[in-house]
């Protein structure tokens, strides 16, 4: 087994790799001449993160590739469909970055809340002139515990969101495409957990009622929350996307942010990523982050484990 991580992969998932036996490449090749790499070296196991595309053509000009391993959870960069029609073998790792994706999504509440992304801002710029004034502007915060957050989508990223919440305090209402309910559960450091059950409930009974709101879905065709979804969110709500772009559209999220509808968002996803449009970056009502949602170390460390752990069962059978 000939494996190329063409994204990279954590020293433990490369140990892992190599102390089984398998071969790992070490190189890192631009799209334009990843055909010819797999090709002229026979690799028959492509490992990708976000940044590598496997195309159509991609599959079509490798004959050699017969598995696919995306490290985190949406493969959006994957044509997984044509791919098992060739019979290439396409997994995830899909438990790996979930708590480094549902923590950030409560570092952006945090930041909006206490609003902690301009007060970051400004306070190199006038914190040593105007201190009482960023004091006093600044004061107009507010707590999560007590507050609803709503959650679209009840993945497992959406779910670990909730779990999130309930742990703040914060009452927890969710929406999914398919009406579900699902189980969680709470664990502690002394060994004890506390299970909830959590049910769908329609979109317009999540937007309506959420101080908070977390996109967590994968890509969709049309946006999740456009004009007609603001208009009828709480005066003062904030929101929360990090799935990813398009889910919403940032043009009439900043309509509804200078006209006060809502408080404040943040995006970690952008629908034109990686050149996110200028207005969003330099919205003063917006906490923004590159992408980021599952670049820990610890994710990190996760997803190469995970990825071997995959592939070592695969050669094994």
């Amino acid at each position: 087994m000939k494996v190329l991580a063409n994204d990279g992969i954590s020293e433990s998932g490369e140990k892992a790799l190599k102390e089984a036996g398998i071969n790992l490449l070490d190189n890192r090749v631009s799209s334009g001449h990843l055909a010819q790499f797999i090709n002229d070296n026979e690799v028959d196991v492509l490992l990708v993160r976000s940044a590598t595309k496997v195309t159509k053509e991609l599959i079509d000009a490798c004959p050699t590739l017969r598995i696919v391993g995306r490290g985190g959870i949406g493969m959006d960069n994957i044509d997984v469909e044509y791919a098992r029609e060739k019979d290439i073998y396409v997994f995830n790792t899909p438990l790996a970055s979930l708590r480094s994706v549902a923590e950030l999504v409560f570092a952006h509440f945090f930041s909006l809340a206490r609003n902690l992304h301009e007060s970051n801002r400004l306070m190199p710029l006038e914190g040593e002139t105007k201190f009482n004034e960023l004091k006093k502007s600044f004061a107009k915060a507010f707590e999560l515990k007590g507050k609803t957050l709503g959650v679209i989508g009840m993945g497992k990223i959406g779910m670990e969101v909730a779990k999130i919440g309930i742990s703040l305090g914060m009452k927890v209402l969710c929406y999914n495409r398919t009406p579900k309910t699902e189980e969680v559960a709470l664990d502690f450091f002394d060994g004890q957990t506390v299970n909830f059950s959590l049910t769908s409930i329609s979109l317009d009974e999540v937007i309506t009622q959420s101080d908070f709101i977390s996109i967590n879905t994968a890509k969709t065709l049309h946006y999740i929350l456009d004009s007609e979804e603001f208009s009828k969110m709480k005066d003062g709500v904030f929101i929360v996307n990090a799935a990813r772009g398009g889910v919403l559209n940032e043009v009439t999220l900043l309509d509804f942010i200078e006209e006060g509808k809502i408080a404040g968002a943040a995006l970690d996803v952008f629908e034109n990523e990686p050149n996110p449009e200028l207005p969003l970056l330099m919205n003063p009502a917006l906490s923004l982050s590159p992408h980021i949602g599952g670049s820990t170390i610890d994710a990190q460390e996760k997803i190469g484990m995970e990825l071997a752990e995959q592939l070592i069962k695969l050669k094994l059978q």
